[in-house]
């Protein structure tokens, strides 16, 4: 999934802080973003945010913050473009002292990447001063933008979370749990959000779940909000449930309490989550993700049988599917390619060789192991195809007779509004414009063949409506505008903004 050709928008690279030109083949669509929050009295909850992020961090990589909320001082916050061992030092993190805290690791889906739109944003309201660190999509964000603008309002930033902080900062609500309520039925979209306010953290998710959060407990009486429960395991927390489509969680010194905001109206978590996007040890719903994508291999083995004398995967988000699809199919699993895990993202600007090798910066053949034998190639999915058909050629000069290409879900047709980097339009999904067939031939497969509908819900072993498949089928659980779908609106950044000035913890 891979799929980056020379980076053309005029925000900038969305993998890459402002001002820094791409150097990586891109990723069509970009993970969604990571939030972490934690309330532990006494304890380094910033060091432990940080860990918390840094298990995070395959849900973005352009900018990742902390703030903290000391008893005494007033709120504290730190962040920064880049990774988080690039946006954190050990004298950041030991100024940051608190009882409660939130984190965010970001991956653009709207607004530039840029400093102002880094996560968390800081806001003040009646209520006091809050902070909130989003994943999703809010996709009436530029009606609401719009209404705001009206009123004389100058945002933060140019996403969406620009807009939550607006709208909460201008409610005339009590506490920040009541605006935060008055919030949730205004908002329209996917969103899992963790706020910081005095003395207590609150989390919410829409009322069809898209993206996941879920709670755990650290050291018996302390208590962790994270995106994924990969998290929890770093810190040593123990997961004790999701959080509940359309509930609200708000953890103090009383405890924890939970609260149905919105009543949910089915079910609809990413589908991709699965397939691609959550970390591989982490459970959603209860299951594996892991096993969830062998599951998927192995049922694309049954449906897609060829003869072949190697499974390889495309590394490393490739490797559970090839590994079921090799079980199944009594195939010897081995590697194909070599990864350079070092080109994630750098801060050196390339030149025009470097962008002309592309796919060759990232992987390597394994020469020995691919000549002269036919290969099953296994990938979790293509997006634009701008990297497969190289890899495929990488393979054929490598010596490789056969080469047979396995998709573990169904053709990419629609874009994704609920918190997913789909920014390329409709036409630039190669499913979207050709048949499979022809997708073949533009790749130079011998043979191609997608995971249907019907054996991915069977991998993931729960019923379709708890689920948005949209990116497949067109049907959308959460009403999208129609001149978002039509055309991906941008939010016109603000000529002076007025988010905090980058702070010097202390």
């Amino acid at each position: 999934m891979y799929d980056h050709p020379e980076c053309s928008q005029a925000d900038g690279c969305p993998s890459m802080p402002a001002g820094i030109p791409c150097t990586l083949p891109s990723r069509d669509w970009g993970d969604a973003c990571g939030v972490f929050g934690i309330f532990a009295p006494r304890q380094d909850v910033a060091r432990i945010t940080y860990f918390g992020l840094y298990a995070l961090q395959h849900r973005g990589q352009e900018s990742a913050g902390i703030a903290v909320w000391h008893p005494r001082e007033e709120m504290q916050h730190h962040k920064g473009m880049g990774l988080c061992f690039q946006v954190f030092t050990e004298e950041i993190l030991r100024n940051l002292q608190g009882d409660c805290a939130i984190g965010h690791v970001r991956y653009s889906t709207m607004g530039a990447s840029h400093i102002y739109n880094a996560q968390p944003m800081l806001g003040q309201g009646r209520f006091g001063q809050f902070a909130i660190a989003h994943n999703g999509n809010i996709v009436n964000a530029h009606q609401l933008h719009e209404q705001l603008q009206a009123q004389g309002a100058e945002m933060a930033g140019t996403s969406d979370t620009a807009v939550m902080v607006e709208l909460l900062s201008r409610s005339s609500a009590d506490t920040l749990e009541e605006a935060i309520a008055e919030m949730m039925g205004i908002i329209k979209g996917a969103y899992s959000l963790v706020f910081l306010a005095a003395n207590k953290i609150i989390a919410v998710r829409d009322a069809h779940g898209v993206r996941p959060l879920c709670i755990g407990r650290l050291n018996g009486d302390h208590w962790v909000i994270a995106s994924e429960t990969c998290a929890l395991h770093t810190i040593g927390a123990d997961f004790v449930r999701e959080v509940e489509p359309g509930e609200m969680i708000v953890i103090d010194k009383d405890g924890l309490s939970a609260t149905e905001v919105l009543k949910p109206t089915r079910k609809a978590c990413c589908i991709f989550e699965f397939i691609y996007f959550a970390r591989p040890d982490s459970h959603i719903y209860g299951r594996s993700v892991y096993m969830t994508r062998q599951r998927m291999g192995n049922l694309l083995a049954q449906q897609a049988p060829v003869e072949a004398d190697l499974v390889i995967p495309v590394p490393e988000s490739g490797i559970p599917h090839a590994m079921g699809y090799a079980q199944v199919a009594k195939i010897p699993y081995g590697e194909g390619f070599i990864k350079n895990r070092y080109i994630h993202r750098t801060f050196i600007a390339p030149d025009q060789r470097m962008r002309e090798l592309g796919v060759k910066m990232k992987l390597a053949p394994l020469k020995e192991a691919v000549r002269g034998k036919r290969i099953v190639v296994v990938d979790d999915s293509i997006v634009r195809g701008t990297t497969t058909g190289p890899e495929i050629s990488l393979l054929r000069d490598a010596g490789a007779r056969e080469i047979h290409l396995r998709i573990n879900c169904p053709p990419i047709k629609w874009g994704c509004f609920y918190g997913v980097d789909t920014s390329a339009g409709r036409d630039e999904l190669i499913a979207a414009r050709m048949s499979v067939e022809e997708i073949r031939q533009q790749l130079g497969a011998d043979t191609l063949e997608y995971l249907d509908m019907k054996n991915l819900i069977a991998a993931v072993g729960l019923p379709k409506n708890n689920f948005c498949t949209a990116c497949f089928d067109n049907q959308y659980p959460i009403p999208v505008p129609k001149e978002l779908k039509e055309a991906k609106v941008s939010i016109t950044p603000p000529k002076s903004p007025k988010e905090q000035k980058q702070p010097t913890p202390s």
